[in-house]
């Protein structure tokens, strides 16, 4: 493999093996993507990324993290999706949508206004989860989910599947990682059920497979399906790579094209050896053992190390974000450290001569 082979995922061929990570940007009204998300994602397909991802989108209002998420649970959302899906796949980029719940960390400020909970008067609104127990002191205090809230979970994921595919994107990526609802189930951290949804690992996984299975209900395959998962809770007695790896050969079984290996984000302030390609172990592993293909994502900076993942084997997809927020153009930059002759828009062919 190559860093700028042009890999199959399903019935989507990437014109290389870079992709513009899910990265929030809290800049939504009523979770509308407006002209800051067409600007944000089609310059980073213009810069040359194989796969495109919109930030973590929002199933449902109360599936948000705050105000500023973008959405896709109205035919409205959806409608104003479908220009930048259009713009996205007209620059050559595949156009990807994260689907996402935020679970008990929904209902919160934007980070750039501290990031805590919601007050009434800004538009709080009650956040579910597994079980109630807070994320952190400073965060609201959710509600337990029951029958219905669960079934009304997965028909938010079917739902949005259908609204994501009528707007035009070519990949979908289940989140499922970072202390979000789908992750909350995962970890025993943030799960304390006794009924069929917690306890085992195969009752803390079912939640996640029938999201899997409701959405390939309405995407089918070959249509790409990919979940974010966060390989360790970096935390004792909270979700681990050996869990991780089971519940890839769950996913891999139900469907699932490539798992995302990202990790963290259930308790606060974990101790992680946070250091270049930290996380890539987890995907070269996963890959291993489950037979599955991988992303690799975290610290990914520079153009050999990302071509010596792929060409190792560790990872199938070099995922990156704030490397691509430093430099949308970093594929093309990344080309050219490896000899590799890719074609500019026709509009910037002059600078490239």
């Amino acid at each position: 493999m190559h860093l700028f082979d042009t890999p199959t995922i399903g019935d989507v061929t990437l014109r290389n093996r870079i992709v513009v990570s899910p990265m929030c940007e809290y800049s939504a009204i009523d979770g509308m993507p407006g002209d800051w998300h067409l600007v944000h994602l089609g310059s980073r397909a213009v810069g040359g990324a194989g796969l495109v991802f919109t930030e973590a989108t929002a199933v449902s209002a109360e599936g948000r993290i705050s105000p500023g998420d973008t959405g896709i649970w109205n035919d409205a959302q959806r409608d104003a999706w479908t220009r930048i899906a259009a713009f996205v796949a007209a620059q050559g980029a595949a156009p990807g949508i994260q689907l996402a719940h935020a679970g008990r960390k929904g209902s919160t400020q934007v980070p750039w206004h501290g990031g805590h909970a919601l007050a009434p008067k800004d538009g709080a609104w009650t956040p579910v989860a597994p079980s109630a127990i807070a994320f952190d002191h400073d965060y609201p205090m959710p509600v337990a989910l029951d029958a219905a809230g669960i079934a009304k979970v997965v028909a938010d994921f079917r739902a949005a599947a259908k609204r994501a595919q009528d707007a035009g994107f070519r990949v979908i990526e289940l989140h499922a990682a970072h202390g979000y609802l789908l992750h909350e189930f995962l970890s025993p951290l943030s799960n304390r059920r006794d009924d069929d949804y917690g306890g085992s690992l195969e009752n803390r996984a079912r939640l996640v497979r029938e999201v899997v299975a409701a959405v390939r209900d309405v995407w089918p395959a070959p249509k790409p399906l990919l979940v974010r998962v966060s390989a360790t809770d970096w935390a004792p007695g909270g979700w681990d790579i050996d869990e991780t790896v089971e519940l890839a050969r769950m996913l891999k079984h139900d469907g699932v094209d490539v798992i995302d290996c990202s990790s963290g984000g259930t308790v606060p302030h974990p101790a992680i050896p946070i250091g270049p390609a930290y996380q890539v172990p987890f995907a070269a592993r996963i890959r291993r053992e489950a037979g599955i293909a991988t992303a690799a994502v975290g610290l990914i900076t520079g153009a050999k190390q990302a071509a010596e993942i792929v060409e190792r084997g560790d990872a199938d997809l070099i995922v990156m974000a704030r490397e691509m927020l430093r430099d949308p153009y970093f594929p093309r930059r990344a080309a050219k450290a490896l000899g590799v002759d890719i074609k500019p828009p026709i509009q910037y062919e002059r600078g490239w001569t």
